[in-house]
């Protein structure tokens, strides 16, 4: 079926512009128009019918029900949660100032906050088009991995205690007040005729709001594929040194982009050589630590927990990259390792 979209790409940029499929501007056409046709109907199609799902999914059930949990359980439920929920570094203040309002633990509000911009329903659907689906549950588990480590260790390091004062206060008086009595909030009936609008307004603002990050992602995974000659990366960062993992991760910092604007990059960059984890790790640094989100968070977080959230997550993404890439053998044999 995914075969339509190459036809498609060969057709307008082979056929029809009669570029040459060997020259790097016909290479770089090419993969911008098969990736981004593929993309969008994928997302139009998949996204519309994850939201049919969610439509009846109630935040405040949702909340209600992680604290009434054994903490365990409440971190995996954080991760899935944020693994579920549209989630950028604008709406960071009032999605923790909720969870912590709530007496919800600061590890559980974590690991959602780490969670959610590594993986949601966009990044799954263009994973699994672009790299296939070994690739994507692999990156579903790391992504929640990453989550719910995060959130353990900064309960068992008490980062509750380097909240600023007003997210503090809020987060102990809910913590002192027994909750275990409260009903769970009654979730409404949706009609079908619901449903659809909201899948169908759910579609709109999400398109919307990604619609650029793909383009500008694919547009430059598509200079690479073109213009970039083969064996660069694994020259300059995949030749196997301790150091090319800490050195991606670096470089991924002050490039901001989310998981929709950065995943074609990762498939151009596996494709021209560079090492599965060390692209991962490289991936996961720009999206899920970047720059705008921290900047957000130190409204309600001290220096301390910022710098401790942020060593955590670039020493998750440094082990994520070294174990991938010795792993990558077994775990991906039609990749470069």
């Amino acid at each position: 079926m995914l075969e339509v979209f190459t036809w498609l790409a060969d057709w307008l940029i082979y056929g029809l512009a009669g570029l040459d499929p060997e020259s790097k501007l016909g290479a770089s056409l090419h993969f911008f128009v098969e990736d981004t046709t593929k993309i969008f109907a994928l997302l139009v199609v998949m996204i519309y019918v994850i939201a049919l799902m969610r439509a009846s999914l109630n935040l405040e059930r949702v909340r209600h029900y992680i604290q009434q949990k054994h903490r365990l359980a409440g971190y995996g439920l954080g991760a899935s949660f944020g693994a579920i929920t549209p989630f950028c570094s604008c709406s960071s203040i009032p999605l923790f100032l909720g969870f912590t309002s709530a007496g919800i633990p600061l590890g559980i509000t974590m690991a959602f906050l780490f969670t959610s911009p590594i993986i949601n329903e966009v990044a799954v659907i263009m994973l699994w088009s672009l790299l296939g689906w070994e690739f994507t549950l692999v990156y579903i588990v790391i992504g929640m991995a990453v989550g719910i480590g995060g959130g353990m260790l900064l309960d068992a390091l008490r980062g509750e205690r380097w909240l600023e004062d007003f997210a503090a206060k809020a987060y102990q008086q809910a913590a002192a007040t027994p909750q275990d009595d409260e009903p769970a909030p009654e979730t409404p009936s949706l009609t079908l005729k619901e449903r659809h609008a909201f899948a169908r307004d759910e579609l709109k603002e999400i398109v919307g709001r990604i619609w650029k990050w793909v383009i500008i992602g694919v547009a430059l995974g598509a200079g690479l594929h073109g213009f970039v000659p083969d064996g660069w990366f694994a020259n300059n960062l995949g030749s196997g040194q301790w150091w090319n993992v800490p050195a991606a991760v670096l470089a991924g910092l002050p490039l901001y982009s989310n998981a929709t604007g950065v995943i074609p990059v990762m498939e151009s960059l596996i494709l021209k050589g560079l090492p599965v984890g060390t692209t991962l790790a490289f991936c996961m640094s720009t999206v899920a630590a970047s720059f705008p989100e921290f900047i957000m968070l130190k409204q309600v977080m001290q220096w301390r927990l910022l710098a401790t959230i942020f060593v955590i997550l670039l020493a998750n993404f440094m082990i994520v990259g070294w174990l991938i890439n010795l792993l990558s053998p077994w775990l991906f044999s039609g990749f470069p390792s």
